[in-house]
């Protein structure tokens, strides 16, 4: 019996570390991978583009703002847009 709670207990630890978070954003543990290392990998892309600027002032003038700015799009923008997408789906299917 003592062997069974201490098993729950490590798969509650394991559902809070890998799919409470992708499930409250309505993402699969695998989506909310792809997605997370799509920014991640873009994040470091930007971050050496503007250390580079930093060096060279005339070269990627605007690459470090603009990845910012489609960052911002596609997390912000259009996971808003989504939500309110499902939220118009789910209340169509209640009605």
């Amino acid at each position: 019996m003592r062997r069974y709670w201490k098993y729950a207990a490590g798969m509650s630890t394991w559902n809070r570390l890998f799919t409470e978070h992708p499930a409250s954003v309505q993402e699969s543990y695998g989506q909310h991978f792809m997605a997370a290392m799509g920014f991640g990998l873009r994040m470091i892309g930007g971050g050496i583009v503007c250390i580079v600027h930093a060096i060279v002032p005339g070269a990627f003038c605007t690459t470090g703002s603009d990845t910012i700015r489609e960052l911002h799009e596609r997390m912000v923008t259009n996971r808003r847009h989504e939500s309110a997408r499902v939220t118009l789906l789910e209340t169509r299917k209640a009605a």
